[in-house]
């Protein structure tokens, strides 16, 4: 849902204000403050109860709040004497004076125009373009599925945002979504021959690659293969040594126990499985959220299936292609990440040699709009592949 008001929109799910058309940077505070004043539907919202909701309860100083409606009001361009926007109600708080349409009615997904394309195997493999503006190709990951990408509360905004501003092009990898559903051949080099397949249709001879999870080792070896190909890539969440080959950490799950909860628990939310899916993969998200990888799951791949793709992409290892890539690549990687540790991103950026490095102050692995980290991991992709 999104709320407009005078010349500015709020976004929450992707946690973006326009104004005139145009992104407006604004601190996750300053948002949160933007948002609880809408919410209140013209009311006044008290100091103690923006402190409840933006400062989750936190003792803050009256200067702070200050600081943070003043930063609101420049923001949606008012100013402390008109007050067109935000009224401050002397000694007892502030209200949002000007109309807000809430746009109950959400904007369905533009249709997708899905194609297929042909692999080196002859196995087909489905993808998709859309947006406006320079290439960027998003290598796919594990879950992913080109129609219900648009429907989901994590990936829409995500890709909203990116097809805001690149023409992005997107598959669904092998054995998953819309693409075959063969699980003959799952080896690195095959999911390599897959993007270049995507890239040929499209007629891509180079071009920005973003990579999360385990595409990361895909595009790794794809740009050393084919380097003329790749521009530059932003590598997220992802890996050198797949899991298979990494030493066991304390509290981690041997793989056994994983295939034996996967083969039990896929598509269902109530399975220990899935519990232990989201507390990993997406600590952070939603009921909403949660749910839709439940239908994600359901609908994209069969649960031995996803065992084997997940022996697979466990087994992945780059650790000697790094070198040999030259091109600019930005490895980006929550803290908290608990599918793949910051240690595979530290090794990524410490062995491609012309790599910088960025820490995401997040616990979660998937992206999602509501983490003040979510912005920051957009702005890095827009700026990097630009």
């Amino acid at each position: 849902m999104t709320h407009t008001f005078g010349q500015c929109e709020l976004d929450p799910e992707r946690r973006v204000l326009r104004k005139d058309g145009r992104d407006v940077h604004v601190e996750p505070q300053v948002f949160d403050l933007l948002l609880a004043l809408i919410e209140a539907g013209g009311a006044v919202v008290t100091k103690d109860t923006l402190v409840e909701t933006v400062w989750r309860g936190l003792h803050v100083s009256d200067a702070t709040i200050s600081s943070r409606i003043n930063a609101a009001c420049k923001a949606v361009g008012d100013s402390g004497k008109a007050q067109t926007v935000i009224r401050t109600v002397p000694k007892v708080g502030f209200q949002m004076v000007t109309p807000v349409d809430h746009g109950d009615v959400a904007k369905p997904a533009a249709p997708v125009n899905i194609r297929y394309t042909a692999s080196s195997d002859l196995e087909p493999i489905a993808y998709a373009a859309h947006g406006s503006g320079p290439p960027l190709v998003r290598v796919s990951h594990w879950l992913s599925h080109l129609e219900l990408d648009l429907e989901s509360p994590v990936w829409r905004p995500f890709l909203d945002r990116l097809s805001g501003a690149f023409t992005l092009y997107r598959y669904d990898q092998r054995a998953t979504g819309l693409s075959t559903r063969s699980v003959e051949d799952l080896s690195l080099d095959r999911f390599v021959d897959d993007l270049k397949a995507v890239m040929d249709a499209n007629d891509l001879q180079s071009a920005p690659i973003f990579a999360a999870s385990q595409a990361v080792p895909v595009a790794i070896r794809f740009a050393r293969r084919h380097p003329d190909r790749v521009s530059k890539m932003v590598l997220y969440g992802g890996y050198a040594v797949g899991r298979y080959h990494r030493e066991i950490a304390d509290g981690d799950i041997d793989e056994d126990t994983v295939l034996s909860l996967i083969r039990a628990g896929w598509g269902n939310e109530k399975s220990a499985f899935f519990k232990a899916f989201a507390a990993l993969f997406m600590p952070g998200g939603t009921s909403e959220q949660v749910q839709s990888f439940v239908e994600m799951q359901a609908r994209s791949i069969t649960a031995e299936n996803a065992v084997l793709l997940r022996k697979a992409v466990d087994r992945f290892d780059v650790l000697e292609d790094l070198p040999h890539v030259t091109q600019p690549v930005l490895v980006v990687h929550a803290q908290g990440d608990g599918v793949h540790p910051m240690s595979q991103g530290q090794l990524l950026a410490s062995r491609l040699p012309n790599a910088e490095f960025r820490m995401l102050d997040s616990a979660n692995h998937v992206p999602l709009p509501q983490d003040p980290a979510w912005e920051e991991l957009i702005s890095a992709i827009l700026s990097f592949c630009k």
